[in-house]
């Protein structure tokens, strides 16, 4: 299983599955993070976190522990 927290930059995903439960995968997918979009990964801070994204064409900063819950192919 690969995750959004496993794509390298420069990298175009697509998302399979949320996991998660609750208040934050509400939260993930108020972002605009659902199921059979595309994503974009612009950048990734030093430490790993956060991971910038563009999501249906704007910007996007993700936690690493979000990232985790977002499967893609």
């Amino acid at each position: 299983m690969k995750t959004l927290r496993d794509a390298k930059i420069g990298e175009t995903v697509k998302v399979v599955k949320l996991h998660g439960e609750g208040a934050v995968k509400r939260r993930i997918m108020d972002m605009g993070i659902t199921k059979h979009t595309e994503i974009y990964i612009r950048k990734v801070a030093p430490l790993g976190d956060p991971i910038e994204v563009t999501v249906r064409n704007y910007e996007l900063s993700l936690r690493k522990a979000d990232a985790e819950m977002v499967e893609v192919e």
